[in-house]
């Protein structure tokens, strides 16, 4: 009779199988960036914040702006990141996306290596396995605006707080310093909720176990110290560079737009609760072996109310944009993941998964939806740096970046509107961006009225405007030079200005 192998001899050969922890995340950064610079980039957002980045990296690294104007929707880690990736890799939509794909790498390090020593190399080996090939991830990880970037700090956040107050005897200082290190950057990648959200998971849940004295402790001074060093500086040199930023970015920003209906995005309250698991398909189909067969191993009370935390956090405001609740996606890929794991199911459908995430990104590329790198490309291949670029009527952020220009555009469209402050649009962020530097606001953003002045300065002048628009009569001239999927570039060259010019 042959012997049987002992347990731990079979564990041990099958754990040799498996990608140890280096391998494993030097996987998940290659899954990441595989096809990060695949499809151009996308609009509003994508456009809008890689060309900020791309005008801090020209101009100055310190004060974000969009066509010269300052703009203090979001804090600058995003930008310096993608500063970093743009001087080591060129300007192109890649290095746009540094800031989320280097988010999205921090969540899935954060949750393997969490769950690697709570529960298991092979289950964590699975959930994040499950959380890669989720479309959720795998898009939010490779689009160029700060919820990924946050998401993966206050991951990151939560994880070492927790592990912070492992032992329930005593806090782990090395532990807390890291949490609040990482909420430091939190903050700097997308404000408020950098902080408020891990304390939100961790906080509630060492007072529910009547953990006092380690709830009282999270709030060591070192801590908030390093949290203070980390995150301060900026904001308060914005602050007295420009005196309206503080009550802007925190107040208007940040409560006023979590509590007034007048934003844009208006979703009723259970949006995120029907969304979440659509965006986590094929693994969401675990959600109810997930439920009934609570994971050995894993703090179980910590992750549901994490996954309930955030859900109901963002489901408060009218205004949800889905990447928002991108916080959320690691508990409850914690609990698919090992849902997951108690089966074989997962061998077949983690390739298609894959697949699935691939094909999405590959659609995206060939449909580029809203997409005008074209115009870009064809302004670039005729523009001279003295040109004048006028956008007309647009949010055609994309254009400078894939143009190049070196001279921000103007923008012309009805900035007289007495309802344009109250509205929630590309036009609200220009038109705020101005109340910091009226002199810049005067030069680059024209009245709709002023358009015939346009053409009283000698030289090129090329207008950038939707398929449908036709120039009016004060820009008579104007020849149409290149027609795009979304939009049309003309020219106009001025030798003398008509009559009726001052």
């Amino acid at each position: 009779m042959t012997p049987t192998a002992p347990l731990s001899t079979t564990t041990t050969a099958a754990s040799t199988t498996r990608p140890g922890p280096g391998w494993t995340l030097a996987l998940l950064a290659l899954w990441l960036l595989l096809t990060t610079g695949l499809r151009p980039l996308l609009l509003p957002d994508e456009g809008r914040y890689a060309e900020v980045a791309r005008e801090m990296l020209h101009g100055d690294g310190l004060v974000p702006t969009l066509l010269g104007l300052p703009f203090f929707h979001k804090p600058p880690l995003m930008y310096w990141l993608d500063i970093a990736g743009m001087q080591l890799l060129g300007v192109h939509a890649f290095a746009a996306r540094v800031a989320p794909a280097l988010g999205a790498w921090l969540m899935g390090a954060a949750l393997f290596l969490d769950l690697r020593r709570r529960v298991g190399p092979r289950e964590a080996l699975i959930a994040l396995g499950v959380m890669a090939t989720t479309p959720f991830f795998f898009i939010g990880g490779q689009y160029a605006n700060h919820d990924m970037l946050v998401a993966g700090l206050i991951t990151v956040a939560v994880l070492c707080g927790q592990r912070a107050v492992d032992d329930p005897a005593r806090t782990d200082l090395r532990w807390l310093l890291a949490a609040w290190g990482a909420m430091a950057l939190g903050v700097l990648a997308k404000g408020l909720i950098g902080v408020v959200l891990p304390v939100l998971v961790v906080g509630p849940w060492l007072l529910a176990q009547r953990r006092w004295r380690q709830c009282l402790g999270l709030m060591h001074p070192l801590a908030v110290g390093l949290f203070l060093l980390i995150a301060a500086p900026w904001f308060v040199a914005m602050q007295l560079r420009y005196p309206g930023f503080f009550d802007y970015f925190f107040m208007e920003q940040h409560f006023r737009r979590f509590a007034q209906v007048g934003f844009n995005n208006a979703q009723p309250a259970w949006f995120y609760v029907a969304v979440l698991p659509l965006l986590t398909l094929p693994w969401s189909v675990w959600l109810p072996a997930a439920w009934r067969t609570p994971p050995q191993g894993l703090q179980r009370g910590l992750v549901l109310w994490w996954l309930v935390a955030i859900t109901g956090f963002f489901s408060m405001p009218t205004s949800k944009l889905v990447g928002y609740v991108l916080p959320a996606l690691p508990p409850l890929c914690m609990l698919l993941g090992l849902a997951v794991a108690r089966g074989s199911a997962w061998r077949q459908v983690l390739p298609a998964a894959a697949v699935l995430c691939v094909g999405l990104v590959a659609a995206l590329a060939w449909q580029a939806p809203h997409s005008h790198r074209d115009l870009g490309d064809a302004l670039a291949r005729q523009h001279q740096p003295q040109d004048r670029v006028v956008f007309v009527d647009g949010a055609f952020f994309d254009v400078p970046f894939y143009a190049g220009l070196t001279r921000p555009p103007i923008v012309l469209s009805n900035w007289n509107d007495p309802n344009l402050p109250r509205t929630d649009n590309w036009r609200k962020e220009l038109f705020d961006a101005g109340r910091f530097d009226p002199p810049a606001a005067a030069r680059q953003l024209w009245r709709t009225d002023q358009a015939g002045a346009l053409l009283c300065t000698p030289g090129t002048v090329w207008f950038i405007a939707d398929l449908a628009w036709k120039p009016v009569p004060a820009l008579s001239g104007l020849a149409e030079v290149y027609k795009g999927n979304n939009g049309v570039l003309w020219r106009a060259v001025v030798d003398t200005p008509p009559p009726g010019c001052p």
